[in-house]
């Protein structure tokens, strides 16, 4: 080719780079016909290999001739790495045409698989417009002129400057059409090359080192333009080895096109799989852990995102990943910490495995649940990782059952810390709503102390748990598969004693008490505490709690301890003892192994479970749950195995009604304009019963959405107003008729809702079931102390409310309450009498409690709290539960004082009186206003009103010194009000008077017949 051809040549590359420097042009200068190709022919002859003998030249000392074709590959590797190095650039503009020709994309694939490209015979180019045979251009014309950019060559092979006759023959005896550019070190035509190179930026590299990353380049903007050049793609790459080329090429460029091709074609759902998938994902996952050691976070991320796609589409990428990535995955996830795109791959890729009917091994599990229980509870970790880590955590422990305890109280115990830390923050920071009280903040401050200690010993049962499994105590972290999980908070300090100490042995019982007093803990600190509800919501309790009720894997446990216990025992010597020797008492035998206590845990795993159905996200969770939902009614009813505590029952239901019926009345638009305190917002507001309001048979039909009915009742009353209440109840009871079902729950007619509701509230030392259960005889002289009487006669006998009233009387909806009153300081703290009644009264009002009539049936100090209910509701302007409160049954109720408040006052060195107590001495003045304002509500006829009074006398206290005090707790002059029906129990002690002794007994005969005068006058 002559000099001056040469110089056109240099000058027009030249050009050309800066046309392809341009963003405004370059995606025009791309589209031109075969520009690919031609580029990748002018590459592979711009870049000849530079000698070893040669010295490196300054740039200045080069011609000008050949700045240009330096200047071309350089632009060229700019716009091939200009995408790789961000993680925010996985989708890009692609800058070639959406309709490449076949042939194109072929010479692409080629340079990839084989580093170089075949020549076609052509010495004239079809597209070219001034006809020179000894022009092959490479189809770009510069600035819309006729002059052709390109390199001249004949048939096979380039034709260089300063080659002699002599070498253009040696360059034709290449294999045919086969151009590599690669020349024999040390051949002359090397030698006269070496002197022409341009030291540019990529000078130095080989033909096929710019090449193959252009061409990757190439294929994955193709990819991206259009679905038909992905499928021209996959038909000339049937076998996947240019995919494969690119992922395994040395170049980090080729690597991340090469990672991005593969993520576009797993994503079209058009284009058939080929075999070659698997191996992709081998080669990506090598990708990832190289990167990521070298935190190489954008090629770590493009390769992860193919990786990803590869997982939801071959089962046989999912095979290799699980048996030969899980190391992988796991180390990039301890080095790319700070990264949360890389760490939220990590966890969708692991869900999408664990969520395909594939399980990780055990010890795999025990290794993994270090990094998954971190993405749970770490600050920033996103939402996606959060929920990806919850679900991984749920299928192990789903896969191994009782060999996953040790990670489920793991996972307990990182709750109840975070918890606690939340809660601190809370009160630290003084808020109004929590400190309403000097009792209150000294109960939250007490139940802090007590759970700190709760999750210390949790901590340490979760490390003595693994010294039981291992067998032995691990020497060496590293074979050790829990030793990653052990290192982390709280565990790490217990775990570093476990190592210098002999680990003590725990059995399944010793582990399920310790996530029993967890999970009580827990509930005590988030009950009152919404910002703990939702943390702990975020934090995957759901899920721990759903394996605690629906799952007996402490149970499993304990079993498998009594056989491997069982079968030591077989396995050693029978031989008798010798006369003399003494036996030890052996605690591994399986005689004395203990039974878990399973069925407390679900009580308090059910109990935390209502507390949380309150909040939104809880309840969507546990309506898309059916397994759970399913559970939940069965128990209710009474139809799982060992759940037939009343109170577990009651949480099922309440769980339940929380869930869907504040699911079914959310988002209706037409109430959000109304006054909160509107009539007419509380008929279509959503009831939330909180863990302390019982539900009494709550396997009875007519605990259903109540919401179901309410719209049509407000039309025919005013809001707020304290008109009757038969005109209220008679439209929205009369409107049922007309109700349909829209989300699973059945219609019921109007006599199915019970017009009225009765609320049991007990006294002191009471609960509310154990307050009404029967009692064998109405004198309980033969018991010492009046806190364990109660205790005692709440164990046996029938809850009458729920067996008899249920029965005698299907017209209420039958509540009973549970709030804290001790009558000592030993028993810990309770709260006076206002906090009571201020916080029971907000829970009634959330749960609809006082919307309808409502009988309250009291026993001593739970008569005094409905009188503070209600003269709190007068003065918040609460009307409703003011005006609906038709009735009040009190038994033994203190109504101007009891001896027994009287009594640690004047025993102060033997008993220390409790707040509440301290409130009901004879005489207290804050008594007699309580008193005055059931006079007037009962005056006015808007309040009937029955008593119950004692005649025996209580035990009080036996044993201080042969002291024992017997007296009459609330004495007849306290026990009547001064209005109302007053009936006298002989023969009955304070204990005992709310426990008939059967249906004839005035207790009950005189309250049934009470609650029907009611309902016949208000329905």
């Amino acid at each position: 080719m002559p000099k001056e051809g040469n110089g056109t040549q240099a000058e027009s590359a030249r050009a050309l780079a800066y046309l392809i420097a341009d963003a405004n042009v370059n995606e025009a200068v791309f589209a031109r016909p075969d520009a690919v190709p031609n580029l990748l022919r002018f590459i592979f002859s711009a870049q000849p290999r530079r000698s070893k003998e040669q010295s490196r030249r300054s740039s200045f000392d080069v011609s000008d001739s050949l700045k240009g074709r330096s200047m071309l590959v350089a632009a060229i590797m700019d716009v091939v790495t200009s995408n790789c190095d961000s993680v925010e650039k996985l989708s890009f503009k692609p800058l070639l045409p959406k309709n490449a020709k076949m042939r194109d994309i072929a010479a692409a694939i080629e340079v990839i698989e084989e580093g170089g490209m075949h020549w076609d015979e052509q010495h004239g180019d079809e597209d070219d417009d001034n006809g020179d045979q000894g022009i092959k251009g490479i189809g770009i014309k510069v600035l819309g002129g006729t002059t052709v950019l390109g390199l001249s060559r004949t048939s096979g092979f380039v034709e260089m400057e300063h080659s002699d006759v002599h070498h253009s023959r040696t360059e034709k005896s290449l294999p045919k059409n086969l151009l590599f550019n690669k020349i024999k070190e040390n051949s002359p035509a090397q030698a006269n090359l070496s002197s022409a190179v341009v030291p540019g930026l990529w000078d130095d590299l080989h033909s096929e080192h710019v090449a193959v990353p252009f061409a990757a380049w190439a294929l994955a903007n193709w990819a991206m333009a259009s679905e038909v050049n992905r499928a021209h793609i996959q038909e000339l790459d049937r076998d996947g080895h240019a995919v494969m080329s690119a992922l395994m090429a040395p170049e980090r460029s080729v690597k991340w096109h090469g990672s991005l091709v593969a993520r576009l074609l797993l994503e079209d759902r058009n284009l058939p799989l080929n075999d070659s998938v698997s191996d992709w994902s081998s080669n990506l996952l090598c990708t990832i852990s190289q990167a990521s050691k070298i935190q190489d976070i954008p090629l770590a991320q493009v390769a992860l995102s193919a990786l990803l796609v590869s997982i939801e589409r071959s089962p046989k990428s999912q095979e290799v990943v699980m048996n030969k990535g899980l190391h992988l995955m796991r180390e990039t996830a301890k080095q790319t910490l700070k990264h949360n795109s890389v760490q939220e791959s990590l966890a969708k890729a692991l869900e999408l495995i664990c969520s395909r009917k594939m399980h990780m091994s055990l010890e795999e599990s025990q290794k993994w649940s270090a990094i998954l229980l971190p993405w749970v509870f770490r600050k920033f970790s996103s939402d996606t990782i959060r929920f990806s880590a919850i679900n991984i955590l749920s299928h192990i422990l789903e896969d191994y059952g009782p060999s996953s305890v040790l990670i489920s109280q793991a996972w307990l115990t990182m709750l109840l810390t975070d918890a606690l830390s939340c809660r601190k923050t809370t009160l630290t920071k003084g808020n109004p709503q929590l400190t309403s009280g000097k009792v209150k903040t000294q109960i939250d401050q007490s139940n802090v102390l007590s759970a700190t200690q709760t999750a210390n010993q949790l901590a340490s049962a979760v490390v003595d748990l693994a010294g039981t499994q291992l067998g032995t105590t691990p020497d060496v972290d590293d074979t050790f598969p829990l030793a990653d999980l052990l290192s982390l908070e709280p565990f790490a300090g217990p775990f570093k004693f476990l190592k210098k100490d002999k680990a003590t042995k725990i059995s399944a019982a010793d582990s399920a008490s310790a996530t029993l007093k967890g999970i009580k803990a827990l509930t005590e600190i988030c009950a009152e505490d919404s910002l703990c509800q939702n943390k702990i919501a975020d934090f995957g309790v759901l899920c721990l709690l759903r394996r605690l009720l629906l799952e007996d894997d402490y149970e499993q446990l304990a079993a498998i301890e009594a056989y491997d216990a069982s079968r030591a025992l077989e396995a050693q010597d029978p031989g008798p003892s010798a006369p003399g020797e003494s036996s030890g008492v052996d605690t591994s035998s399986p005689s004395n192994l203990r039974v878990p206590a399973t069925a407390h845990i679900r009580r308090h795993a059910a109990r935390l479970l209502t507390v949380l159905s309150v909040l939104p996200k809880v309840q969507k969770e546990i309506v898309a749950d059916e397994s759970l939902c399913k559970w939940l009614e069965e128990c209710a009813k009474g139809q799982i195995p060992g759940c037939n505590d009343l109170k577990i029952q009651s949480y099922a239901r309440a769980t339940l009604l929380n869930a869907f019926c504040c699911n079914d009345a959310g988002g209706n638009p037409e109430n959000e304009n109304l006054p909160d305190g509107s009539y007419l917002n509380k008929k279509h507001t959503c009831n939330h019963y909180a863990d302390m309001i019982f539900l009494i048979n709550p396997e009875l039909p007519h605990w259903k959405c109540m919401e179901k009915r309410m719209p049509n009742s407000a039309d025919k009353s005013s809001p707020g107003d304290g008109d009757d209440f038969a005109e209220r109840e008679h439209g929205a009871l009369g409107d049922d008729s007309s109700l349909a079902s829209t989300s699973g729950f059945t219609s019921y007619s109007e006599m199915e809702f019970p017009p009225l509701d009765v609320v049991f509230i007990h006294g002191l030392r009471g609960g509310p079931f154990k307050t009404w259960r029967l009692s064998e005889d109405k004198s309980s002289t033969k018991s010492g102390l009046v806190e364990k009487i109660d205790e005692e006669a709440g164990k046996q006998g029938t809850f009458w409310p729920g067996e008899w009233l249920s029965a005698d009387f299907p017209h209420a909806r039958l509540f009973s309450l549970k709030y804290k009153t001790n009558l000592t300081q030993w028993s810990g703290a309770s709260l006076p009498l206002q906090e009571v009644s201020s916080m029971l009264l907000e829970k009634l009002v959330a749960a609809g409690i006082g919307d309808r009539p409502v009988v309250f049936v009291t026993h001593s100090m739970g008569g005094l709290v409905v009188k503070q209910m209600l003269y709190q509701a007068k003065a918040e302007k609460k009307s409703n539960f003011v005006s609906n409160t038709v009735g009040v049954v009190f038994y033994s109720c203190p109504h101007f004082g009891s001896k027994l408040a009287d009594m640690p006052w004047r025993m102060g060195l033997v008993l220390r009186p409790a707040p509440s107590i301290g409130e009901l001495r004879s005489g207290s003045p804050r008594l007699v206003e309580l008193n005055d304002l059931l006079r007037r509500l009962h005056k006015k006829k808007m309040l009937e009103v029955l008593s119950f009074c004692e005649t025996k006398v209580t035990p009080i206290v036996e044993g201080y010194g042969g002291w024992a005090f017997r007296m009459e707790i609330v004495p007849l002059e306290s026990a009547y009000p001064g209005f109302g029906e007053l009936v006298v129990l002989d023969s009955t002690d304070h204990i005992n008077s709310c426990k008939p002794l059967s249906r004839a007994d005035p207790s009950y005969r005189d309250t049934l017949e009470f609650l029907q005068k009611l309902k016949a006058h208000y329905t």
